[in-house]
């Protein structure tokens, strides 16, 4: 039976990966910093391992290295999905904010993917879903979310590219909008989107998992937004800055 380990499985994107997997007669193995809402998920799916840790704090997140690291019991899929959206504008925010979504955003993903990629490599088989977001693939406006974004766009396109012919597959998951919490907990008013542009979580799940049996490295869910996303390189760099400076959630902060 193969193993998947999930971050951030307790809302939105990251529990429907969990269901999904559980379904497909995964393993599990769920990682949040909510011990409370871990156990009740684990109880929900039948029983899964947990690791309780907050992935933007260094040391804690040693325990889940180690564990994609254990060659006796093999991680098959690892799932980057945790993360933080806006922390304010730029230079208004804290460093210290800035530099915890970071560290979850970016280096979590780094250190993860680093820790299981050579026992998949070694195995000649496994995958990595690194959940991105189709702002990573526009300007942003003033905040570093987007930009973390792009890092994990740019390193997944990479290590993909690296892996060719190896069995093991890396994956840039690029969502659009979702119904999930992220925007609330983010503080982040988005009464101004339409519902056309909104995904459900179920849906971007399926089209990720459709996309890596495809090879596909940069999954955009959703024809919408990949028409989004095309048009936005079909006009001059300048016109997209344009409309992300004046479109978009704005930080409640």
């Amino acid at each position: 039976m193969p193993t998947a380990l999930v971050t951030g499985p307790t809302a939105g994107i990251g529990t429907a990966f969990a269901r999904r997997l559980a379904r497909d007669g995964y393993q599990l193995v769920l990682v949040a910093r909510d011990a409370g809402r871990l156990a009740q998920l684990a109880r929900e799916l039948g029983g899964a391992e947990v690791i309780v840790a907050d992935l933007a704090v260094p040391e804690q997140r040693r325990a889940v290295v180690e564990r994609l690291q254990d060659g006796s019991r093999p991680v098959d899929l690892l799932v980057n999905n945790a993360g933080v959206g806006g922390q304010g504008e730029f230079w208004s925010t804290p460093f210290d904010r800035l530099h915890q979504q970071l560290e979850l955003n970016v280096t979590a993903v780094v250190e993860l993917t680093h820790a299981a990629l050579p026992g998949m490599r070694a195995r000649g088989a496994g995958a990595v879903i690194n959940v991105a977001s189709v702002a990573g693939l526009t300007p942003g406006r003033g905040s570093t979310y987007t930009a973390s974004k792009a890092y994990v766009i740019a390193l997944s396109e990479g290590l993909a590219n690296g892996l060719s012919g190896t069995g093991v597959r890396v994956q840039a998951l690029c969502p659009g909008f979702t119904h999930t919490e992220f925007h609330a907990r983010a503080g982040i008013d988005m009464a101004w989107a339409p519902e056309a542009l909104w995904l459900e979580a179920d849906f971007v799940v399926d089209e990720s998992l459709r996309d890596l049996q495809r090879d596909v490295i940069v999954s955009i869910p959703s024809v919408r937004y990949k028409a989004l996303v095309t048009a936005s390189r079909l006009v001059p760099r300048s016109v997209t800055r344009f409309f992300a400076a004046r479109l978009g959630g704005r930080s409640r902060n």
